[in-house]
């Protein structure tokens, strides 16, 4: 169908001060009344949530009780990580140069796998509840667990909330016309109030409800979007097509111009490994150790699996949230290419003053493919399912944020301060940390709207490349090789972190030059991708902590105790001696060693607990797994990793 047929009676207007831009649309009354639905059901679902989870303990509050089951935990996985960031940003990704930007979604499956059935045994046999607590376990000490929650906490704010309150903000503003401010502090307001009375069970409950929506809201757009173009068919040779007025016109004239016009290399997710703009082996080596980091050692991912039942709950959530990556490509990536070649002029615009005007934005607007789509394209109702759908997105994210903060501030850095510290004063803590990053979020607004341009999923991936790996390097090499110190660990640290900062500040010194400028980037930026970083970063680090450690002492016996791989079965002894459930044994466990040295091996692993009453009542703190499952959940995994090796096939 041709893009003339449609509506284009929406548009924007520049406003006087600020620059900015603001819709022009009247959302209809059943598009409100819909909207107002999602939210009744959202508060309905996080109130029953909070009357049915445990939130007077630390435990129950960041960790669910520990009794979540797989399917919660994997669509609270999928949905912590598919923010309105994602829709925005994989969208207008799309828009700009095609499928490459998938690759990020799809070999993500492995890495989540990764998680599952490499570092959640070890995070189990530790028995810990926040990531960086690993870490002081594993090489003792304070400094690395402060310093890693510290890092962690600065990113949320400044890399995950932002991007995303940004990208809420855009697609809120466009489609309902309403104050930017008013908007984000409503969003805000409903997503705190469940998360910080409700805990982690009701952030987990309503994270499975808004990947339901998000899921449907995304199809719909999908299968609208095809049917406008004619079908998948032909969205190749429509999207080499789209190209803006302002090109077409530059062309008859006969001048010679790439702004504007599709990538050739558009429909490949494999390209050129150095001189394209997303390198095909560079994805594969950026998702190893910026994507190792982000999905098996953040503490917003790690957590919800942490909350799970038993091992097997867990690696079911991983298979699911791994199964779930499969729809990014379609429901985003696909949707914003539709999106460009219906709209050539408005999301695909060269101009800084054609921009300037569209979005408020000289440097493009490939951000607004996706609300565009949904602004055109849908009939009242459903457009109010897919603002719904985008609420669902923005607020999955933000209430994991949340939460997740709440734990690493809680305990990683105020019980350092605090070590006497009651359960309730912890809990007033986590939930006062949340109320702190909401106000820091909302100054962080004006800020984010000033410079934000460009394609953000990008933006987001430069940061986590510089900072995520030397992170990773830590546990990586802690849970692998016995010999690794806290010595070695935080000087690996210190030194592939600020490796990993110079790049980003020349990143922002000597940004990429918009179309049609010479480029005067150095070589080590302009030659040497972003994506590659990762490995340069996390190779430095791994080098500075295998040699320091080899040049200091070994590590104490205890600290291996469950740590790694080679001592995973190995537990310090405990004064617990009668048939207990493991929830009591894990809340009475101590670290009392016996005192010739030796370790007793895992209650689990000798079925010490193995009377009628409590035979199957076993829980995360346990490494045993049911090996009726065992079997069933390898076979998933391998499954799912197939049907993701034909699909980068079939698209590279």
């Amino acid at each position: 169908m041709a893009t003339t047929s449609l509506d284009t009676s929406y548009n924007f207007t520049t406003q006087a001060s600020g620059g900015t831009w603001k819709s022009m649309m009247a959302v209809d009354t059943i598009d409100i009344v819909v909207v107002t639905l999602y939210f009744m059901v959202t508060l309905g679902i996080g109130v029953w949530a909070m009357c049915t989870s445990s939130r007077k303990s630390v435990k129950g509050y960041f960790l669910a009780g520990k009794n979540m089951v797989w399917w919660p935990v994997g669509a609270s996985i999928f949905a912590s990580n598919i923010g309105a960031g994602h829709f925005i940003g994989l969208a207008g990704s799309g828009a700009v140069s095609g499928i490459a930007v998938v690759g990020f979604e799809w070999i993500a499956a492995y890495i989540i796998l990764f998680l599952g059935w490499v570092f959640i045994p070890i995070y189990a046999s530790s028995n810990v509840a926040t990531v960086p607590e690993y870490l002081h376990k594993r090489y003792g000490g304070q400094r690395l667990r402060v310093a890693t929650s510290v890092v962690s906490m600065i990113l949320y704010v400044l890399a995950r909330i932002a991007v995303d309150i940004y990208a809420g903000a855009l697609f809120i503003q466009m489609t309902l016309g309403i104050n930017l401010y008013l908007a984000i502090v409503s969003l805000l307001a409903v997503t705190a109030l469940y998360t910080i009375f409700g805990g982690l069970k009701a952030v987990i409950y309503t994270d499975t409800m808004q990947t339901v929506i998000m899921l449907i809201g995304g199809i719909v757009v999908m299968a609208l979007g095809f049917n406008e173009i004619g079908g998948y068919s032909e969205l190749q040779s429509k999207y080499m097509n789209a190209i803006p007025e302002t090109t077409r016109l530059a062309i008859e004239r006969g001048n010679v111009t790439v702004c504007g016009m599709p990538r050739d290399d558009s429909f490949h997710m494999l390209r050129h490994p150095i001189d394209s703009d997303i390198p095909g082996p560079a994805i594969f080596v950026a998702m190893f150790f910026m994507g190792s980091w982000y999905w098996c050692t953040d503490q917003i991912i790690v957590q919800r699996t942490l909350a799970a039942n038993t091992i097997q709950d867990a690696k079911g959530g991983c298979v699911f949230a791994a199964l779930l990556k499969i729809f990014p490509m379609y429901i985003m990536v696909m949707t914003g290419m539709i999106s460009r070649v219906l709209f050539p002029d408005e999301v695909a615009c060269t101009e800084p003053d054609i921009c300037e005007q569209v979005c408020g934005n000289p440097v493009g607007c490939s951000n607004i493919a996706y609300p565009k789509l949904v602004i055109e394209i849908l009939p009242s109702g459903l457009r109010g399912l897919m603002i719904a759908a985008m609420l669902s997105a923005l607020m999955s994210t933000l209430t994991s944020v949340f939460n997740s903060t709440g734990a690493i501030f809680t305990l990683d850095i105020w019980k350092r301060i605090r070590k006497q510290a009651s359960e309730r004063e912890q809990l007033i803590v986590g939930k006062a940390t949340v109320l702190v990053l909401i106000v820091v979020s909302i100054l962080w607004i004006p800020v984010l709207t000033a410079s934000a341009g460009g394609q953000i999923f990008i933006y987001l991936n430069v940061v986590l490349t510089a900072i995520g790996p030397p992170v990773f390097a830590l546990y990586l090499i802690g849970i692998l090789w016995t010999r690794a110190n806290e010595t070695g660990a935080f000087w690996g640290l210190v030194v592939g972190f600020s490796s990993g900062i110079l790049r980003l500040v020349l990143e922002f010194i000597y940004p990429e030059p918009a179309c049609g400028e010479v480029g005067t980037r150095p070589a080590i930026i302009a030659k040497v991708s972003y994506l590659y970083l990762s490995a340069i970063t996390f190779g430095i680090s791994a080098a500075v902590l295998i040699t320091i450690s080899l040049l200091t002492d070994r590590p104490k016996e205890e600290q291996l105790y469950g740590t790694t791989w080679s001592t995973i079965r190995l537990r310090p002894a405990t004064k617990t001696t009668s048939p207990v459930t493991q929830v009591e044994k894990a809340d009475t466990e101590m670290n009392v060693f016996v005192e010739n040295g030796t370790t007793a091996n895992h209650p689990s692993d000798k079925n010490e607990f193995s009377d009628s009453t409590h035979e199957d009542t076993y829980h995360l703190d346990n490494i045993y797994e049911n090996p009726t499952w065992r079997g069933p959940l390898n076979a998933s995994a391998i499954v799912v990793m197939v049907v993701m090796a034909f699909l980068i096939g079939c698209y590279a």
